[in-house]
Protein backbone atom coordinates (compact mmCIF):
# COMPACT_ATOMS: atom_id res chain seq x y z
CA UNK A 1 0.00 0.00 0.00
CA UNK A 2 1.07 3.48 -1.24
CA UNK A 3 2.05 5.85 1.28
CA UNK A 4 -0.34 8.04 -0.53
CA UNK A 5 -3.30 5.63 0.67
CA UNK A 6 -2.11 5.12 4.19
CA UNK A 7 -2.59 9.12 4.38
CA UNK A 8 -5.76 9.29 2.29
CA UNK A 9 -7.23 6.59 5.42
CA UNK A 10 -5.95 8.77 8.28
CA UNK A 11 -6.79 11.93 6.54
CA UNK A 12 -10.09 10.43 5.68
CA UNK A 13 -10.86 9.05 9.55
CA UNK A 14 -9.64 12.54 10.82
CA UNK A 15 -11.99 14.38 8.82
CA UNK A 16 -15.23 12.32 9.51
CA UNK A 17 -14.13 12.93 13.18
CA UNK A 18 -14.17 16.67 12.55
CA UNK A 19 -17.69 15.82 11.16
CA UNK A 20 -19.41 15.12 14.11
CA UNK A 21 -22.16 17.63 14.98
CA UNK A 22 -21.47 19.50 17.98
CA UNK A 23 -18.07 17.54 19.10
CA UNK A 24 -15.96 18.17 15.73
CA UNK A 25 -17.03 21.88 16.13
CA UNK A 26 -16.24 22.35 20.19
CA UNK A 27 -12.89 20.50 19.12
CA UNK A 28 -11.91 23.08 16.39
CA UNK A 29 -12.75 26.15 18.23
CA UNK A 30 -11.54 24.80 21.75
CA UNK A 31 -7.99 24.71 19.61
CA UNK A 32 -8.09 27.49 17.98
CA UNK A 33 -8.54 26.42 15.01
CA UNK A 34 -5.51 24.42 15.07
CA UNK A 35 -6.58 21.02 13.34
CA UNK A 36 -7.86 22.97 10.19
CA UNK A 37 -3.98 24.00 10.06
CA UNK A 38 -2.81 20.74 10.50
CA UNK A 39 -5.52 19.09 8.10
CA UNK A 40 -4.62 21.39 5.60
CA UNK A 41 -0.89 20.47 5.66
CA UNK A 42 -1.88 16.57 5.84
CA UNK A 43 -3.98 17.51 2.36
CA UNK A 44 -1.50 19.54 0.44
CA UNK A 45 1.24 16.45 1.79
CA UNK A 46 -0.92 13.83 0.59
CA UNK A 47 -1.79 15.63 -2.83
CA UNK A 48 1.68 16.05 -3.50
CA UNK A 49 2.09 12.16 -3.00
CA UNK A 50 -1.04 10.96 -4.99
CA UNK A 51 0.12 13.21 -7.72
CA UNK A 52 3.73 11.44 -8.02
CA UNK A 53 1.79 8.00 -7.42
CA UNK A 54 -0.70 8.73 -10.03
CA UNK A 55 -3.48 8.29 -8.06
CA UNK A 56 -6.96 10.60 -7.30
CA UNK A 57 -6.55 13.75 -6.31
CA UNK A 58 -10.01 14.92 -5.61
CA UNK A 59 -9.98 14.08 -1.97
CA UNK A 60 -7.23 15.94 -1.19
CA UNK A 61 -8.39 19.25 -3.13
CA UNK A 62 -11.46 19.07 -1.67
CA UNK A 63 -9.89 18.52 1.56
CA UNK A 64 -7.41 21.35 0.87
CA UNK A 65 -11.13 23.68 -0.03
CA UNK A 66 -12.57 22.37 3.31
CA UNK A 67 -9.65 23.21 5.34
CA UNK A 68 -9.63 26.70 4.34
CA UNK A 69 -13.68 27.35 4.70
CA UNK A 70 -14.32 24.98 7.91
CA UNK A 71 -14.76 27.66 10.33
CA UNK A 72 -18.19 27.97 8.65
CA UNK A 73 -20.71 25.73 11.37
CA UNK A 74 -22.66 24.06 9.15
CA UNK A 75 -20.81 24.27 6.03
CA UNK A 76 -17.33 23.04 8.06
CA UNK A 77 -19.34 20.00 9.14
CA UNK A 78 -21.10 18.94 5.97
CA UNK A 79 -17.52 19.70 4.02
CA UNK A 80 -15.90 17.73 7.04
CA UNK A 81 -18.09 14.67 6.41
CA UNK A 82 -18.24 14.62 2.33
CA UNK A 83 -14.28 14.91 2.47
CA UNK A 84 -13.73 12.18 4.67
CA UNK A 85 -16.11 9.79 2.67
CA UNK A 86 -13.85 10.82 -0.65
CA UNK A 87 -10.89 10.21 0.84
CA UNK A 88 -11.98 6.82 2.10
CA UNK A 89 -13.58 5.88 -1.29
CA UNK A 90 -10.72 7.01 -3.10
CA UNK A 91 -8.06 4.83 -0.60
CA UNK A 92 -9.77 1.76 -0.83
CA UNK A 93 -10.04 1.80 -4.96
CA UNK A 94 -7.71 -0.79 -6.30
CA UNK A 95 -4.17 0.12 -7.56
CA UNK A 96 -4.03 -0.53 -10.98
CA UNK A 97 -1.43 -3.32 -11.59
CA UNK A 98 1.24 -3.28 -14.12
CA UNK A 99 0.00 -6.94 -15.78
CA UNK A 100 -3.43 -5.19 -16.81
CA UNK A 101 -2.23 -2.62 -18.96
CA UNK A 102 -1.53 -3.56 -22.52
CA UNK A 103 2.09 -3.34 -23.63
CA UNK A 104 2.69 -2.94 -27.15
CA UNK A 105 6.07 -5.01 -27.60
Amino acid sequence: MSSSRVLKWVTGAFEIFLGIPVLGGLIIIGTYYTPLFVMFVLHVITLILSAKNKEAKYGSVLGIVTSLIGWIPIVGMILHIITGILLMVSAAKKEASSANTVSNV
